[in-house]
This record gives C-alpha cells, sequence and structure tokens, in this order.
C-alpha cells in the first residue's frame, strides 16, 4: 500500500468480512427477530464459519448449547449433510418456540431438529460419548471451562469445538476485567490451547471464534 492510500477503517473491514455472503430471507428474518425481542444472534460472520466447518466435516450429528430464536441453528443446518440432526439445548422455551418457527420458515424438516430444554451442563452428560460431528456454545460464560471437557467427551476424532464471543468484547486480553464472564472465557481458552487432545484456531469473526479440533 501506497504512502497515499487511505487508511482502511477495520470497522468497514469487519463489516465487509461479516457480509461477504450475504443472509438470505429466512436467516435475515430471524435476525431481525432476534433483536427486536432484545437476543443478540450470532453474527453473519459466525454464521458462514459455522455453515463452513458443518460443510467440511460433512457433519451428521451436531450439539449447539444456546438455541437462541434459530440463527446459529439455521447456520449449522445449512452446512450439515442432509439427514443430519441438530440438537439445540435452551433454558428458554419461548426461544425454542421462535426456533422452532424459524427452522419451518426456512424448509427445515421436524426430524432435522432436536429441541432440548434445560441446563446444558445437565443434558450433555446424557449424550453419547464420541457420537458428534460439531459442538458449538453460545451459552453461559462462567459455564465456558466445563463445556470444554464435555466437548472433548462428546466429539468423534477430528470432530470441532466452537466457542462464540470469546474476545469478549476486547476484555479476554485485559487483566483487569476480572467479572465471572470474562473469567470463563478466559480460563476456557487457556485450557483448550493447551490441551495435547486439541488443535486450536481462534478467529476474528463476531466477538471471538474459537475452534478445535480433536486430535
Amino acid at each position: 500500500m501506497g504512502p497515499e492510500s487511505p487508511a482502511v477503517d477495520p470497522a468497514d473491514l469487519r463489516a465487509f468480512v461479516g457480509g461477504f455472503q450475504p443472509e438470505d430471507d429466512s436467516l435475515s428474518a430471524a435476525r431481525a427477530t432476534a433483536l427486536r425481542l432484545g437476543s443478540v444472534p450470532t453474527s453473519p460472520g459466525t454464521g458462514a464459519v459455522l455453515r463452513f466447518l458443518t460443510s467440511v466435516l460433512r457433519a451428521k450429528a451436531v450439539v449447539e448449547v444456546g438455541t437462541g430464536l434459530g440463527v446459529s441453528g439455521l447456520y449449522l443446518l445449512r452446512g450439515m449433510a442432509p439427514d443430519g440432526v441438530l440438537t439445540s439445548i435452551d433454558l428458554d422455551p419461548e426461544h425454542q418456540r421462535l426456533a422452532k418457527r424459524t427452522f419451518t420458515a426456512a424448509g427445515i424438516a421436524p426430524g432435522r431438529t432436536r429441541l432440548i430444554m434445560g441446563r446444558a451442563l445437565d443434558v450433555l452428560p446424557r449424550l453419547t460419548d464420541g457420537g458428534y460431528d460439531l459442538l458449538f456454545v453460545d451459552g453461559s460464560k462462567p459455564e465456558y471451562p466445563e463445556y470444554h471437557e464435555q466437548g472433548v467427551r462428546l466429539l468423534r476424532p477430528g470432530g470441532v469445538l466452537a466457542f462464540a464471543d470469546v474476545l469478549w468484547e476486547g476484555r479476554i486480553a485485559s487483566a483487569a476485567h476480572r467479572d465471572p464472564d470474562t473469567l470463563g472465557v478466559r480460563e476456557a481458552a487457556k485450557a483448550i490451547r493447551e490441551d495435547p487432545r486439541l488443535v486450536p484456531l481462534l478467529l476474528p469473526v463476531g466477538e471471538g471464534l474459537l475452534v478445535a479440533a480433536k486430535a
């Protein structure tokens, strides 16, 4: 870049990356509903990575912690094998009702989703060891370290853990932030980075997506 070239605004660059693959009407409608109801949906950039991962993995069995209104679930399903099943866990019955509506509007067959209402750390231990291709976590940040251990147990070799919001508005990089959310994210990130069973990568999409393949 020459000396006279204008500086690139990082916000513009993030917007370009996030909009590289435009959302269709089903995703746009679900995103608008989530924002109107005060639920922060998965960013388009993060969603595109999730779809890419499930496509590369040819995923047939995926677990999601945090159903929201179905935005992330729709991205995951779009990349999964045609007969793949998404298991999505959330404490809020209204979230799951609206997510079901999102999936129906997008033409997802009912048998491709299994929505479980409850606390994820109560549900995950009941799922099959080594039975899943990917675990996506967008839930309670103080519980992130426990999701790490559950994920390693649940994944098949070559399966992928994916944790949303790991940069947490930049707070993870500042020792001054010691609130429960930041501490949970920081502890999980450190544990995943140092886990010899995993091959980790931190991606600067959305608020940071930490992915790790099970060796």
